[in-house]
Order: structure tokens, then sequence, then C-alpha cells
């Protein structure tokens, strides 16, 4: 299984080195026996191995001005755009962002952390695709089954399956209300463990190491200038008060 992974963080970084500074964020990772890459922000056990390393944060400049890129080593961004998995997605990442009013680099950060954007990666508990969606809730925000083509089929391809990931999870960003890590959380275990919880995130290990792993690579992939600006994860145009159930559209 080591080998498995090796194989595939080479083909992520195609050559690109771990610049070598002061770790600030690191990320492990391995592939299972089913296919599905699993982060973590430490070496859980042997099975992991160094997948990035951030670096540590640059100080302000005497002018405001946040470092500059040219001087920053490369980020993990650079390690997936060169992923032949990766870029063959990548299209339907950003066309869902758009359409749903989220930060590609959120979409991302979850497609990665759910499946490692293996397409047809299925869970022991039937999640489907690249965001790993249960075929109840991808019927639950719009996708259909065909008379050539059942639920679970249809989520195998990579639009279909993005578009309703990220209409779930823009859904769960304004349910509420634009805390990302209960959108995050919810996404997990779902909205009524988030709610069960007094509206903060369940005390599962499981759901817990879920979020870090998912905000912490979404940091990571941010560019620089939206870090240090805060950029919102979600448009304002998405942040409208919550009224009733999302309305649907049959994928």
């Amino acid at each position: 299984m080591r080998r498995v992974f090796r194989l595939l963080v080479a083909s992520a970084v195609a050559g690109l080195l771990l610049a070598a500074v002061p770790a600030r964020a690191e990320i492990w990772g391995y592939v299972d026996r089913k296919g599905v890459t699993h982060f973590a922000d430490h070496q859980v056990d042997r099975r992991y191995e160094l997948f990035y390393r951030g670096a540590k944060a640059q100080a302000v400049s005497p002018s405001g001005q946040a470092p500059s890129a040219v001087n920053a080593p490369p980020g993990v961004g650079a390690r997936f755009d060169v992923s032949p998995d990766f870029k063959a997605v990548r299209h339907h990442i950003r066309e869902a962002a758009h359409a749903h009013g989220l930060e590609f680099e959120l979409l991302q950060a979850v497609i990665a952390t759910e499946s490692g954007f293996n397409t047809r990666a299925v869970s022991p508990k039937g999640a489907v695709g690249l965001m790993q969606l249960m075929p109840d809730t991808a019927q639950r925000f719009g996708v259909r089954s065909k008379a050539d083509q059942t639920l679970e089929e249809r989520l195998t391809d990579p639009r279909t399956n993005v578009q309703a990931g990220a209409r779930y999870l823009a859904w769960l960003l304004k349910y509420f209300n634009g805390e990302l890590e209960l959108a995050i959380a919810a996404y997990n275990a779902g909205e009524g463990a988030v709610l069960r919880a007094g509206r903060k995130v369940p005390n599962y290990p499981e759901t817990r190491d879920y979020v870090r792993k998912v905000t912490q690579l979404h940091q990571n992939l941010l560019p620089p200038r939206a870090v240090s600006e805060g950029r919102t994860t979600v448009s304002p145009a998405a942040m409208q008060p919550r009224r009733g159930s999302l309305p649907v559209a049959s994928l």
C-alpha cells in the first residue's frame, strides 16, 4: 500500500520538491485498499507519508503588503496542478464553484479529502464519487436515475457528482450562517449531528479529524493574498437568509 501512495504522490508532484523551510502545516496521506486517499496533519501511523510541508508564515512588510509570492515556496496547489486526476476534473470543480457561489479552493479541498480525485471511489457505507455522496443525499440535491443508469452510476460522472456535492455544501454554509467548520462537519456527519451537538462540531473523532483536514488543506490552497485579506468561502449572494428547503433542479 505504501508503494501505491508513492506512485500517487509521484504523479501529483511530477518532480516538484518539497521546500526546505520550517514547517507551518504538514499534510500526510495514504491510499487505502479501496483507492480512497486519506489526509492528516501529522503521521497518524506508518501508512501515512509526507505529501506537503507548508512554509512558516512570513511577517508583513513595513508597507503593510504581504510577502511577494515569488519568494514563497511552491504551495500544495502547484502539486495538485500537475496531478492527472485533478487536471481531469478541475474544470468541473471551477464550474460548480462558480454556479453555487463557493470558493474553488474549498471544493478542491473537500474533494481531495473525500476521494483523492478518484471519480469511481465508493466508501464502505456506499458514498460514491468525487464528493463521496450518499445516493439519498444526491437525490435530495437534484440527481435522478435515468432509464439506462442507476443513481449510483450517475454519481460516477464527475460533473454530476461535483454539481450535486457543491449544491449540498453551499446549502450547508447557508444553513449554518456561513460558519465554515460547522458546514464541513455537517458534510461529514450530517446536519442533524451538528444540531444535536448544539450547533457545534460533533465530538466524533472522525468528524473532528475531517474538519481539521479540510480546513487546513483549504487554507494551504488559497493564494497568499486571499489568506491575508480573509477572503470568504461563499459569495454574498449565496449567503441570503435561509428560507425553507433549497429548491433543486434535476441533474
